[in-house]
């Protein structure tokens, strides 16, 4: 199978497209042939190995698939629970796949089946979003956040706040229902300028929910700007930089709450991800929810997917192509 191999860590440099033999099926797996696979910013870290769970080399980085099974013309989008979907050829458990609706392409299903789903449940599972509240999003053009935008506002969110990182990024993000744009950037220097500013857009008033994925100056600027019982969801840490220590004095004094989200925990309850799966297909079939794509590059240009995501130049899902 052609695939892409990481012999040792690092940046985009690492990332070396090899032939290797076809992966054998365990029990209860089966065997798919790709027709596309995910990208996530989450597979930087993989690569680098400064991800959640540590690395072991040789590896083939990537989560998500859409292919068909041997002997099967049916197209599912795939989870794969040890990685290796930067390839051609996988191997994984039918119980993490879902059969594709017509309306659905290939590109709009890799959207959902780790963003997607990641957006779903921080909103439903981790926050508990009540109608009418203020929703911050994070990245709000990216691959969680252009989808967590539309989602907040099917909800019944009251008004929705996005984050990005330059004026086509924020248009983007408005367009897709966000009330009110910030530029991040604000947090550089100085948290309080942050908090200022996600105050000013909601009308002067606290925040509700925050759904944090950059860590360091954002997270302890839009924690700053909570409203008592408000919550903020980490689920990344893009910026690479720790954020400040929360006491819980801090959190008794204010009935403030951090909760942290990861999409892992959800494999071991395959309901969880199932119940996601099956309203988010739902929805993009019926045009009620438009997930992003942000390219699709040939396998060959694997490193400039990786770089393109760093230097944040890339907005919604990003997508290789195993054939070239």
């Amino acid at each position: 199978m052609r695939a892409v191999q990481i012999t040792r860590f690092g940046g985009p440099e690492v990332l070396d497209v090899v032939d290797l033999p076809d992966p054998t099926p365990a029990d209860g797996q089966r065997l798919y042939r790709v027709r596309a696979a995910g990208v996530n910013y989450a597979d930087t870290h993989q690569t680098e190995d400064s991800y959640l769970a540590p690395q072991q080399l040789p590896l083939i980085p990537g989560a998500e698939f859409v292919g068909t099974a041997e002997g099967s013309d049916e197209r599912v989008v795939g989870l794969l629970l040890g990685g290796g979907g930067y390839a051609d050829t996988v191997v994984t458990d039918p119980r993490t796949t879902w059969a594709l609706p017509d309306g659905v392409t290939d590109e709009q299903a890799l959207s959902l089946v780790l963003q997607g789903t990641t957006a779903w449940h921080l909103l439903r599972t981790s926050t508990h979003l009540v109608a009418g509240e203020s929703v911050v999003v994070m990245a709000g053009a990216g691959g969680v956040g252009t989808l967590a935008v539309q989602l907040a506002k099917r909800w019944g969110a009251g008004r929705v706040i996005a984050t990005a990182s330059s004026a086509e990024k924020r248009a983007l993000a408005e367009e897709l229902g966000a009330d009110a744009t910030v530029d991040p950037a604000l947090a550089e220097d100085d948290p309080k300028a942050f908090t200022a500013a996600l105050r000013e857009a909601n009308g002067g008033a606290r925040v509700d929910v925050v759904l944090e994925m950059t860590g360091g100056n954002v997270f302890d600027g839009a924690f700053s700007a909570l409203a008592p019982f408000g919550r903020i969801a980490a689920y990344g840490m893009a910026s690479r930089q720790a954020a400040s220590a929360v006491a819980p004095a801090s959190l008794m004094g204010t009935s403030r709450a951090v909760v942290g989200f990861w999409l892992a925990h959800c494999t071991a309850r395959p309901e969880m991800l199932d119940e996601a799966m099956t309203d988010l297909l739902a929805l993009t079939a019926a045009g009620d929810l438009r997930p992003v794509v942000g390219g699709r590059y040939p396998m060959t240009a694997v490193r400039e997917a990786h770089q393109d995501l760093l230097a944040r130049r890339s907005t919604g899902k990003l997508v290789l192509d195993p054939s070239r």
